[in-house]
């Protein structure tokens, strides 16, 4: 992670260079990004915070994030004392001009994070953390920004009468680059009713790809550590599961030679074994290639149950599978005549690897019934008979005693040989109250039955929880939906169902997160709306998060990967980071109006004008992220996600967002001029 954050910082400043190609200039973000990480990890450190993966994560987003503020006052300035300014008076013209812009970029920025910090659940306890450190490191930077860099701007920007060799062969490109933008968006305008179906086919596309992307609560991540759970039918002797583990574990060093160590447990109907495989760096494949193989083997071997487990990333009790659903009834009979059946279409179903249920009808019992007339005219009470069968079968304690100085129990049972059926009952002998002993069999009648071993309540309803495991390529969210049609297609009326472990704990995070996103869209637009007291250009700004979103969902989409608490916090992280490109715009447009152009010139300037610190703001950002995209090692899965969705939305939000928001800046912002006039009059 530390390697990740040196390698952001670089790639960051190699694209600030690239861009101004002018090492006095490129020097002023160096300092900013460092003044920046120590105030944030200064704040860290007064909060309490650990340095952990997600705490690590928001530092690396910050890399990215805390330049853009720099990069966008630094270029400001700089351009004026190309102009001819004089360095302070650049400094301070520059820093006027951009201020109302670096404020608005940065209260966007931090609303979106805003509502992260007072979700609930396990989302909110991981992810409070890494909001905080985010929106502590853009306040910081914010500060940085409207202070340092114009100082530094005035002290260190010089007008270069000659420009250096790098210059001079780059500057044919970005002249291109200029006029090919000028060109375009010019043309753009010319057809701009074309902006509104390529918003609403953005739109379409977001629900198409919504819909189609797999979710989960979070990837599974290469942990080096895999579990078998084995189970024994009821009634199976320790010996009996001893042997079957045993096989497991010796079918384990054969097909594993990554494990670094192998222990098998046995305890009273089940036991496990745990494989610790080598370091993720000393092997070839990964945890998730050789937990398939071991499933695959396991189940050949059908004397008893193996469950192969992979612990989720997030929570969930150690030895649990990720889908966990829950069928309530009002009785146990009802319950008992439906599982089977449902249990048949889960075994069937594809999604599912492996499948079990706690509520097993799997214990013999017999059941007595007196026959107390019977039992009254010969003397025996109906106590009697049962303390007699508790005594000669329960394996009581009545006391102790000594012998050669050991003490030992004295335990109350009939010979095993004469207890092995149940028919044996009716041999037994009790005493009448005249002190005559009389055979169980003229006074029972017994009728041999199966019962739970245990019943389980949910919510005060009699329950079962049926546990699967996923089938290849498949997720939670799959798992859940499959669920959910077997319980449609099975079960009545007079049942519930419910969700538990990893399941509950994936459909509260998806919920939440999307409350998040709603709330951060509503916060943003209320607050530019108070900004530019206006609800118009606000209006503008939001039509960059859809060509985000949709950004962000194509590029998931063609990396296989998916939707997941990572992938969802990035989508909330681009809310925020594109609405800076439309403030860019929408404020300098609104200046050059007041400066009395009219409202297609004006767009059309300012366009122009913030063209260079967009694409240098927006490249920071992505080659900040990309480092994210190829993480390797431990915990890479979640970083990854995260990297991908924010890198996506930006590359596709950026390109569009240059010529949309244009477009319907001419369509709905107020025109300025006709208002002035107005007003004057």
């Amino acid at each position: 992670m530390k390697q990740t954050v040196y390698e952001a910082f670089l790639l960051v400043i190699i694209i600030i260079f690239l861009f101004l190609r002018n090492w006095r200039v490129t020097l002023i973000p160096c300092i900013v990004i460092p003044v920046s990480l120590i105030g944030t990890f200064f704040l860290m450190y007064v909060a309490g915070f650990s340095i952990n993966v997600l705490s690590m994560l928001a530092v690396v987003l910050s890399v990215g994030l805390v330049v853009d503020d720099a990069i966008v006052m630094t270029e400001n300035i700089y351009i004026r004392i190309e102009r001819g300014m004089s360095p302070k008076e650049a400094g301070i013209e520059g820093a006027k001009e951009i201020f109302f812009a670096v404020i608005s970029t940065s209260i966007t920025l931090i609303a979106v994070f805003f509502p992260i910090v007072f979700m609930e659940g396990m989302t909110g306890r991981l992810f409070r953390e890494f909001s905080m450190v985010i929106s502590g490191a853009v306040v910081i930077s914010t500060f940085a920004a409207l202070t340092i860099t114009p100082m530094l701007a005035t002290k260190l920007l010089v007008r270069q009468e000659k420009q250096s060799w790098f210059y001079n062969k780059t500057e044919p490109f970005f002249v291109w680059l200029n006029n090919f933008y000028s060109r375009t968006l010019a043309g753009f305008l010319r057809r701009r009713w074309i902006a509104l179906p390529l918003v609403a086919l953005m739109i379409g596309l977001i629900g198409w790809l919504w819909g189609s992307i797999p979710a989960e609560m979070a990837p599974l991540e290469d942990r080096s550590q895999i579990t078998i759970n084995t189970r024994g039918s009821e009634g199976a002797t320790y010996e009996y599961l001893r042997d079957y583990t045993e096989g497991i574990n010796r079918l384990v060093d054969s097909l594993v030679p990554e494990a670094r160590a192998v222990t098998a447990r046995v305890s009273s109907g089940r036991g496990n074994v745990q494989i610790a495989l080598k370091d993720i760096a000393t092997r070839e494949r990964t945890q998730m290639e050789i937990a398939e193989e071991v499933s695959a083997a396991v189940r050949t071997r059908t004397k008893a149950r193996a469950f192969v487990q992979q612990q989720s990333t997030f929570g969930g009790r150690r030895g649990s599978m990720p889908v966990q659903y829950v069928l309530q009834a009002t009785n146990i009979e009802r319950l008992q005549e439906v599982l089977p059946e449902f249990m048949r279409k889960v075994y069937e179903s594809p999604v599912f690897q492996m499948a079990d249920v706690d509520l097993k009808f799997s214990k013999p019992e017999a059941r007595i019934a007196i026959n107390r007339d019977k039992a009254n005219l010969l003397g025996v009470s109906t106590r009697n008979i049962a303390q007699t069968l508790q005594y000669g079968l329960s394996g009581q304690r009545l006391g102790y005693f000594y012998m050669n100085g050991k003490q030992y129990e004295i335990l109350a049972e009939i010979n095993r040989q004469q207890r092995n059926k149940p028919a044996d009952l009716r041999s037994i002998y009790v005493r009448s109250d005249k002190g005559e002993m009389i055979q169980l069999d003229n006074l029972i009648s017994m009728a041999e039955n199966v019962a739970p071993p245990q019943l389980y309540h949910y919510n005060r309803f009699i329950s079962a929880t049926v546990s699967a495991g996923l089938a290849k390529g498949k997720t939670i969210g799959q798992g859940l939906d499959e669920m959910d049609r077997i319980a449609d297609e099975t079960l009545g009326d007079d049942f519930r169902t419910a969700l538990a472990g990893d399941s509950k704990e994936f459909r509260e995070s998806s919920s939440s997160l999307m409350f998040a996103f709603i709330l951060a869209v509503m916060l943003i637009y209320l607050i530019l709306a108070a900004q530019f007291e206006s609800f118009k250009d606000p209006l503008v700004i939001m039509l960059t998060v859809p060509l985000a979103i949709a950004g962000a969902l194509v590029f998931m989409w063609g990396a296989d990967q998916t939707m997941n608490i990572f992938s969802q916090i990035g989508i909330i992280m681009l809310i925020g980071l594109v609405a800076k490109n439309g403030i860019l715009i929408v404020e300098f447009a609104n200046q050059k109006q007041e400066a009395g152009l009219d409202k297609m010139r004006a767009i059309e300037e300012a366009s122009l004008q913030r063209l260079r610190p967009i694409l240098m703001t927006s490249a920071s950002t992505i080659l900040g992220l990309l480092p994210l995209t190829v993480a390797s090692g431990e915990g890479a899965n979640g970083r990854i996600a995260m990297g991908v969705a924010v890198v996506g939305g930006m590359v596709v939000s950026t390109l569009l967002t240059l010529y949309i928001v244009p477009a319907i800046y001419s369509y709905v912002s107020t025109n300025r001029i006709k208002q002035s006039k107005n007003n004057d009059a």
